[in-house]
């Protein structure tokens, strides 16, 4: 036992380098940052991932960039295609705005031409027989055995306007053959429907040997076979 008491330590051993000295460990700051940074790495590949869009492959990034252009093609051809039918659409629309002033016009000259009808029907002078309809006028001639005829039939007007007739016209024709045999022939008959006027002409063909002297207009209404008009027409022979 020393003066100083008994002691556990070590004897100090000198070394053939001097003195020794501890070695320090990894800074504890440093090893967590390097563990988040990994953590962190990881957690952003988990994500990605796992909720992430998948990446593509090679073969798809090609069929997409063949997709994309497609869709480029596709969005230049309708454009082109909208151009296209805006220019149809002003030309139609253009061409309806010309067609509508037309159709002005035509109503305005049908107007005048309404009103000088009416002024002319007024100036013809009346069916003898006072029928309405009636016969105002007519011009049937004969060259050879061809039959013409042309004949103007004017309605009055009624209480609250022209009201429409509806019916049948029917031309008989009076002459005789060579042998001095006098007959009534049927020329035509047609269906009629008219408002104010309207005008009946047309061709027949006579049977040979008969020479046509006069013609007989009957009108007649429809389902009836009452003659609410009738008027005779002597024949030119030309």
């Amino acid at each position: 036992m020393s003066l100083f008491g008994s002691s556990n330590r070590p004897a100090f051993k000198p070394t053939p380098y001097g003195y020794t000295r501890r070695r320090k460990g990894i800074p504890r700051w440093l090893v967590l940052m390097l563990a988040g940074i990994a953590l962190g790495a990881g957690g952003v590949l988990f994500l990605q991932r796992s909720y992430g869009p998948p990446r593509l492959t090679a073969e798809q990034s090609e069929q997409l960039r063949m997709d994309l252009n497609s869709a480029t093609l596709d969005k230049q051809r309708l454009q082109t295609e909208t151009k296209q039918l805006k220019e149809n659409l002003d030309q139609a629309t253009q061409s309806v705005a010309e067609q509508a002033e037309k159709i002005t016009q035509l109503q305005q000259n049908y107007a005048q031409l309404e009103s000088g009808v009416s002024s002319l029907i007024q100036a013809i002078p009346a069916d003898p027989r006072g029928a309405n309809p009636g016969v105002r006028a007519a011009e049937i001639t004969s060259t050879g055995q061809q039959l013409s005829y042309n004949v103007l039939l004017i309605q009055n007007p009624q209480e609250g306007g022209t009201q429409a007739f509806d019916g049948q016209v029917k031309l008989i024709a009076s002459g005789s053959y060579r042998n001095g045999q006098n007959v009534h022939i049927d020329i035509t008959t047609e269906p009629l429907h008219m408002m104010r006027y309207t005008d009946i002409q047309g061709e027949a063909t006579l049977p040979d040997g008969f020479r046509v002297r006069q013609v007989t207009i009957q009108i007649t209404p429809t389902d009836s076979d009452k003659v609410v008009s009738t008027r005779t027409i002597r024949v030119v022979s030309k």
